[in-house]
């Protein structure tokens, strides 16, 4: 609660009218506008008053008499008290006093008997008591004027007061001091009225010879009377009585004149005394054209107070001019608060100068001529519509640019910034410099510090404020988020609605603008800063939180796709180095994959991800944001699939060239891999052309860890910077990395099976070899022997890359072999006993050597091709030891084969 204010000091505490004084006190007001009342003595002291702080108020006391309190009205405090009081009076004008009216300025009188009177050298008076004032300089306590009403101190007025005249100038003279005073008082009066007499004795040979002289003229004059008679003095009486009446001529002629100067001296005197209102027509209209308005008003207010009831014709007809001359003021004002651009302080004031201009002229015979109702609403429209016209002189500035091709250096060159981010940079300054002014006129206008006659329209003020901002998010919106289909259309369709221009695009690809789009984000942001501290209402900040939540969300799908990009032309930075030391065979492929993630989230956390004043996090739980995190991310992890897949079917006829693994002739097969490891357990080429085939195991291994280690590793990177875990798109990615692991699986094993398998039946008759004339051997068949090297073959290209694919890859061949073998021996049609013999062995040895790389339908397969061997009586001694031995001979090729896990 505001408390009342309280006046605890005055300075100076007396004076009259017109004196300039200091308040000082607590609780004055937290504004100029807080103060709405001032009395100094019950005189009202409001339009002289001038606040200074809530502590300090400067004001001319008024036409008041005698002591009063000081009262201040505040807007939230009320009436206030006081502890001080101020004295009023009016001052006696004497000779030595400046005064604008006639001073009978009458010589003083001498108190010498008999003494020619001279003129007075000065006005101070000498002590009639004869002391000297002396430790009575410092002034008596109490009011003077309080103790004596209608008495003076003043010698030679008449209603001198002794009382006053000692107190004031002999407070502190002692009692002896003042009786020896009075007796020097005394001695002076007496001595005054023994002058005669005493004049008499000491001149008494001056005046014996006066009276001698006198004696002498009388008898002259007998004498001249005897001899001449009276003529001549009748003659003298007729000269002396023209002189006289000449004399009188004479003054009389000199009054006329001096009647005629006493006429022309109070005309100059009333008008240098009123030459504030003479010369009030020229002062107001130089002060309108200096645009100096307050001194329009304080001049206008004055004349209106002194002379606003005069009944004096030349006073009312300069009044009348006065008030024409106001009246232009006004229509002058009234075209100036509506000129943009100007500082909404100089508008304020003009607004204030106004509406005190048309109060006071009310009821005047020119107030009729110009009614104006409301010009803070005039100067609140007039902002608002400059406001929306920088708006689009702005829009039509940049897109102009754009359409006439000034676009084009900015896509090629990225030093270069773009037009429409230029548009956004001058759109949000507009917006930071304008729209505060347009809020700030619009308060003080309901707040009562601009109120005109008609009430205020709050209403039409938040429409005005809504659609301002909304121009500014859709103008924004238009030239930052139609970058893509979705958003053009949408924007399209806003605009349409509102009747705003849409954006014009001279080009359907506006890829160039999403590395701008963070720059853009942050200027965004700093206006929205700078309308968050107006503290505008929720409903108008709320329109650009959505605009800058659309442009976070947009700033962060566009850092992902364009982590999509790069990450699809990752297939040019494979270099088949195999550098992951957690799963043998994965190259470096995934951890630049990981590499563009962390720079994307890193890049999207700075740029639009982290909240800033008044904004939510863009990923909370079924939220859009989260939608689209986990939209793009599924996008980049399938991109890498389909850059796995690229690599694993890129083949051309500049790859280097295998040598056959496969021989169609009995013995042993062709050379191992050509271009194998060189680098010991660093699994690192020399030279990095390598055959497809080995890409292809790169291309396997990279699936096996991403979807093993590398994909689910990655939620990770999200929970790092305290993001949700796209769960979904990571499955999903492994699923999809499954998937491509099947197939590239089924194309390599079809690959090296189809001429493994094939190889069998040709190796097995070669030389028309028939299995009924075969003869005794303890040896393995070359087709067997073929088909274990091939199959060493096969396992040592494989452990050369990733021992992990071993079985995936090898059981399938096995299975196939196995198949195959079946097959040959069911379509023998004739075994002799040693044929027999020798197709047991073989089977027997390949089952065994195969027999960790095989799966329950390839054991059934090699039971199969037993089973349609004849039976050989008391031949199964033999036959385990000429498989015993055979094994032994191959322990090599088994050895190989019978590692369980590499």
């Amino acid at each position: 609660m505001v408390k009342s204010p309280v006046v605890t000091g005055i300075s100076p505490k007396e004076g009259p009218p017109g004196t300039r004084v200091t308040i000082r006190g607590e609780f004055l007001g937290n504004k100029a506008t807080d103060l709405i009342g001032l009395t100094i003595c019950g005189c009202d002291c409001l339009l002289s008053a001038e606040w200074k702080s809530d502590k300090k108020i400067i004001a001319r006391t008024g036409a008041a008499k005698g002591k009063g309190d000081i009262i201040v009205t505040t807007r939230g405090g009320g009436t206030g008290t006081c502890t001080v009081q101020f004295r009023a009076y009016y001052e006696t004008i004497g000779p030595m006093k400046e005064s604008a009216v006639w001073i009978e300025e009458s010589p003083m009188q001498s108190l010498a008997w008999g003494r020619r009177s001279l003129a007075p050298t000065g006005y101070t008076q000498e002590d009639p008591l004869g002391l000297s004032n002396e430790g009575n300089e410092k002034k008596f306590p109490e009011d003077l004027r309080d103790l004596f009403p209608d008495g003076s101190g003043d010698l030679s007025q008449e209603n001198f007061t002794p009382g006053w005249f000692l107190l004031e100038n002999h407070h502190a003279t002692s009692f002896e001091d003042l009786k020896a005073g009075l007796s020097y008082l005394r001695r002076r009066v007496e001595s005054q009225k023994e002058g005669q007499l005493s004049f008499l004795k000491s001149n008494a040979g001056s005046v014996i010879d006066q009276l001698d002289t006198l004696m002498t003229l009388r008898d002259r004059i007998t004498q001249d009377n005897k001899v001449h008679g009276k003529e001549p003095v009748r003659q003298l009486d007729v000269t002396i009585r023209g002189s006289i009446d000449a004399s009188h001529e004479l003054f009389k002629d000199v009054l006329v004149r001096k009647e005629k100067a006493d006429a022309t001296r109070a005309a100059l005197s009333a008008m240098s005394r009123h030459k504030f209102l003479f010369c009030l027509p020229n002062t107001v209209e130089k002060a309108a054209a200096k645009n100096e308005f307050d001194i329009v008003v304080n001049d206008y207010a004055r004349v209106k107070n002194l002379f606003g009831k005069t009944e004096v014709p030349i006073f009312r007809k300069v009044l009348e001019e006065v008030d024409i001359k106001i009246l232009a003021i006004r229509q002058q004002l009234h075209g100036k608060i509506r000129e943009m651009p100007q500082g909404v302080e100089q508008q304020k004031k003009m607004i204030k100068a106004l509406i005190s201009l048309e109060a006071q002229q009310a009821g005047t015979s020119v107030a009729g001529k110009l009614k104006i109702d409301d010009p803070a609403w005039d100067a609140i429209e007039a902002r608002a519509k400059h406001l929306e016209e920088t708006f689009l002189k702005a829009y039509e500035q940049y897109s102009g640019k754009e359409s006439h091709g000034s676009e084009s250096k900015s896509r090629t060159d990225p030093a270069v910034t773009p037009v429409r981010v230029q548009f956004c940079e001058e759109m949000t300054e507009i917006a930071a410099s304008q729209f505060p002014d347009l809020w700030r006129l619009g308060q003080a206008h309901f707040n009562g510090e601009l109120r005109g006659a008609s009430p205020p329209k709050p209403g039409n003020f938040k429409r005005i404020i809504l659609t301002a901002i909304e121009q500014f998010c859709s103008y924004l919106r238009s030239a930052l988020l139609a970058t893509s289909s979705a958003h053009r259309s949408l924007v399209a369709a806003v605009s349409a609605v509102k009747g705003l221009p849409a954006w014009p695009s001279s080009s359907p690809s506006l890829n160039f603008l999403i590395t701008w789009l963070p720059h853009c984000l942050r200027y965004v942001r700093v206006s929205y800063a700078t309308l968050i501290r107006l503290d505008l209402p929720n409903e108008a900040l709320d329109i650009v939180l959505k605009f800058i939540d659309e442009l976070r969300l947009y700033c962060m799908s566009t850092i992902l796709k364009k982590a999509n990009e790069r990450v699809k032309k990752l297939h040019e930075k494979e270099q088949w180095e195999l550098s992951v030391t957690e799963f043998a065979g994965a190259t470096s492929l995934p951890a630049k994959l990981q590499e563009i993630l962390v720079e994307a989230i890193d890049d999207a956390q700075v740029a639009c991800l982290t909240p800033e004043v008044r904004e939510g996090p863009l990923l909370e739980p079924q939220s859009d944001g989260q939608r689209e995190l986990s939209k793009r991310f599924q996008e980049i992890l399938t991109s890498f699939c389909t850059v796995i897949e690229t690599l694993a079917l890129q083949r051309s006829d500049e790859d280097p060239q295998q040598a056959p693994m496969l021989s169609q002739l009995i013995g042993f097969p062709a050379a191992l891999l050509q271009q194998q490891m060189s680098t010991g357990d660093k699994r690192e080429w020399a030279n990095p052309a390598i055959t497809w085939e080995q890409r292809l195991l790169c291309c396997l291994s990279n699936c096996i860890y991403c979807n093993r280690i590398f994909f689910p590793k990655l939620g990770s990177l999200f929970t790092r910077h305290s993001f949700p875990v796209p769960t979904l798109a990571i499955e999903n990615s492994r699923s999809t990395i499954n998937g491509l692991f099947a197939s590239l699986l089924e194309m390599y094993v079809e690959h090296k099976s189809d001429p493994l398998v094939g190889t069998i039946e040709p190796s097995m008759y070669l030389g028309r070899f028939q299995w009924d004339q075969v003869g005794p051997s303890e040896k393995l068949s070359p087709y067997a022997h073929e088909c274990l090297d091939n199959l060493v073959s096969v396992y040592s290209e494989i452990f050369a890359i990733s021992p992990s694919l071993l079985r995936p890859i090898l059981e399938p061949i096995v299975q196939t072999v196995a198949e195959e073998l079946a097959r040959l021996m069911t379509c023998v049609q004739k075994f002799n006993v040693n044929g027999a013999l020798q197709a047991t062995v073989d089977i027997n040895v390949i089952r065994d050597a195969v027999r960790v790389y095989s799966n329950e339908t390839a054991k059934s397969f090699f039971v199969e091709a037993l089973d349609a061997i004849p039976s050989v009586p008391e031949s199964e001694q033999r036959t385990l030891e000429t498989v015993k031995t055979i094994k032994n001979n191959i322990r090599l090729q088994i050895m190989c084969l019978q590692v369980v896990d590499p």
